[in-house]
């Protein structure tokens, strides 16, 4: 399981386990998306808000993806 460079907890980008109601699943990546046609999303730790890392792809009204 991957883990974050800060605080050492294990992380997943899966939904986080307070949506499933399973306390053995680690908790998700929070994910932060803005912009209309070029969406850049955020990554951060769930347990101390460090940021984890950004990401971009093109969506919106150009692809049709959310």
């Amino acid at each position: 399981m991957p883990k974050c460079p800060y605080c050492k907890q294990v992380v997943t980008l899966d939904k986080t386990h307070k949506e499933h109601a399973d306390v053995s699943m680690p908790d998700g990546v929070e994910r932060e998306v803005s912009g209309l046609i070029k969406k850049e999303i955020m990554y951060s730790c769930p347990h101390c808000d460090s940021i984890l890392g950004f990401g971009f792809f093109f969506g919106g009204l150009l692809t049709h993806r959310p």
